[in-house]
């Protein structure tokens, strides 16, 4: 219905294959606020600034969200397009996947279920007994790879549209 409204607001002579207009209405999506983008039914935001994975889910937590949980291979690569188009690179990234309370126990950041997986190979390893932390976009298979918490790298958000 969102929708809707939104494409009978568009004054009369503006052309109908504005493509402009139309890639900003997907882009938005029809439930998400400005500065998200939707997929999947939820809505994502690209945060660039470098901090580390505690400080990235406090930020998405002030926004109305949480770090990014990820359900399924489409998901998955329209969080990489949302990173791709608002950084133009695949730079690694931080997503609310960790197991620091129990070593081996993935769960989210959001409360949602850990049904999905897309570890590079060898991954997760805890390599040095203190990886806990998830991120995405890791090496030439752009997978994901537990490392440090105290890393710095961007971070991608979710929160349910509205």
């Amino acid at each position: 219905m969102i929708a809707l409204t939104r494409a009978s607001a568009v004054p009369e002579g503006m052309l109908e294959d504005d493509q402009s207009a139309e890639s900003d209405l997907v882009k938005r999506g029809a439930y998400c606020s400005s500065g998200w983008t939707e997929c999947s039914g939820r809505c994502f935001h690209y945060i660039p600034t470098a901090m580390t994975w505690a400080e990235a889910e406090e930020n998405c937590l002030s926004l109305g969200g949480n770090l990014a949980s990820v359900h399924n291979t489409l998901e998955y690569h329209g969080i990489q397009k949302i990173i791709l188009d608002f950084s133009h690179a695949s730079a690694t990234t931080w997503i609310g996947g960790s197991d620091a309370q129990q070593d081996k126990k993935w769960f989210w950041s959001d409360g949602t279920l850990f049904n999905y997986l897309n570890w590079c190979r060898g991954e997760p390893n805890n390599q040095g007994g203190n990886q806990a932390c998830l991120q995405m976009n890791h090496g030439d298979g752009k997978c994901w790879d537990d490392v440090h918490c105290s890393r710095e790298i961007p971070s991608v958000c979710v929160k349910r549209g509205y």
